[in-house]
């Protein structure tokens, strides 16, 4: 039996060619909603870039409740946060059990639960070499570690990016932040020394070549390297594995290991921004280990703990070994609270929720596959794991992105009780909880189905 079926959820009907959707009976927002929405408008920031009205009253599993008691499915896990559902038993248990014995103790000391952290980080680390993690509380945090141990370990000053990736809004990891130019407006000037080059896209091609992942190689270490940037004083090229926010876009199998190479050439640091694609997301602990790339630095945060607040900055002991005294700290990294919830978080995901997510993955996108062969709105179905891209496109043959048609098939999914976010231009991204059932993931596909076949009939398609 099926969470939804625990609970009472009257389900009005609404007809679309035929079909039968699963329509909410209150109109959205409900009154409950509108009353706190109304609320927020006056005292939250106006900057956070919500989507649509959704005012959460509880969750279980891959499952949510508004507080008006309208039930969705969550196929955007609090930005692929809530890795082992809502409210898990046994994380709540651990982070039950944490708090009954103290809430916070400053870095300045030791506690059992971060070692217990550190030596499990150091056991998954996607490298061979032995692993030291430093605690943070974000992604962003996460990622500004791996900037500062790079450059104080290499003692060089520049970085490289790419664009189309997503690494934060603090100051040093936004001067890499290159998915939306809304992230870098009047913000300017960020950490200096970092330069873009795009990432490798074979559903659209930058360069000249079948093969975009060598192409954009080779555009690094022969354009680049030969006529802007000194080689020797990079200190490390930033990259997530797949990108997130960029799109949810898989590079070509040529490009991780083409790229390990070519910093192990010039002495770079590889560092693989984990944030959204690790601890189990793709179907592996991290996403580098489907091409067996060993970067240098790992970062983490989003799914870590569950939905707590803690990230990681995992690198080779031999790097962050150098780090002095003080050189870096914070007053909340390594919260025990966290800590407990991340060790709960990573046992089952190692335990059975990794693989799980391979499963549902190719389930998932074979039913993708399936409705990308029905609607020519679809242009590519992409992915790895649970965290699969549908690129909505005007023209198939022109590829021209439809970002309003993503806007309306996510409202419209939200009107019919299925949770979504975009990314990319025009891209709709499932990341659902890594413990998604195939009665659920029919569900959402039927109601991504139905909601599709809407905004395709309001266009005439």
């Amino acid at each position: 039996m099926t969470t939804a079926q625990l609970f009472e959820n009257k389900v009005a009907l609404s007809s679309h060619e035929g079909k039968a959707s699963p329509r909410i009976i209150t109109d959205l927002p409900g009154p409950k909603a509108k009353a706190l929405l109304a609320r927020d408008a006056q005292v939250v920031s106006p900057s956070y870039p919500r989507d649509y009205p959704f005012v959460m009253d509880y969750g279980r599993g891959a499952e949510v409740w508004d507080v008006d008691g309208n039930r969705f499915i969550d196929f955007a896990a609090g930005i692929a946060v809530t890795s082992t559902g809502h409210a898990h038993p046994e994380v709540v248990e651990a982070i039950k059990n944490a708090a009954d014995k103290f809430l916070h103790i400053s870095s300045d000391y030791y506690h059992e639960l971060q070692i217990r952290l550190g030596e499990k980080m150091d056991e998954i680390a996607p490298f061979a070499e032995p692993a030291m993690t430093f605690f943070t509380n974000s992604g962003t945090e996460s990622v500004e570690g791996a900037l500062k141990l790079a450059r104080y370990v290499t003692k060089r000053p520049r970085f490289i990016g790419f664009i189309g990736g997503f690494h934060g809004r603090s100051m040093g990891s936004l001067a890499f932040t290159a998915s939306k130019y809304t992230q870098q407006a009047d913000f300017f000037p960020t950490m200096p020394g970092v330069t873009h080059v795009p990432f490798p896209n074979n559903y659209r091609p930058i360069f000249a070549g079948a093969d975009q992942g060598l192409a954009v190689l080779n555009y690094i270490e022969n354009v680049l390297f030969q006529s802007n940037i000194p080689a020797k004083e990079v200190a490390a090229i930033l990259l997530e594995p797949i990108q997130g926010e960029g799109g949810y876009l898989v590079p070509p199998d040529s490009f991780l290991p083409g790229l390990r190479a070519l910093c192990d050439r010039y002495g770079i640091l590889l560092i693989a921004d984990e944030v959204q694609s690790g601890i189990g997301r793709t179907g592996k602990m991290f996403a580098v280990e489907h091409w067996g790339v060993q970067p240098d630095i790992v970062t983490t945060a989003k799914g870590l703990a569950s939905g707590m607040p803690i990230g990681t900055v995992t690198a080779r002991k031999s790097l962050m070994e150098q780090w002095a005294l003080g050189a870096h700290g914070n007053t909340y990294g390594g919260n025990p609270i966290c800590c407990a919830a991340a060790l709960a978080t990573i046992e089952l995901i190692e335990s059975e929720y990794k693989a799980n997510a391979a499963v549902m993955g190719e389930y998932l996108m074979g039913k993708m596959r399936h409705l990308a062969a029905r609607y020519p709105i679809i242009g590519d179905v992409r992915g790895k794991g649970l965290m699969i891209g549908l690129e909505f496109v005007k023209d198939r043959e022109t590829k021209e992105p439809a970002k309003k048609l993503v806007e309306q098939v996510i409202h419209e999914s939200f009107r019919n009780g299925l949770l979504l976010l975009s990314c990319g231009v025009s891209t709709i991204r499932l990341m659902p909880p890594l413990m998604v059932n195939q009665e659920l993931a029919d569900e959402a596909t039927e109601i991504l189905d139905y909601s599709i076949g809407v905004v395709a009939e309001q266009h005439g398609i």
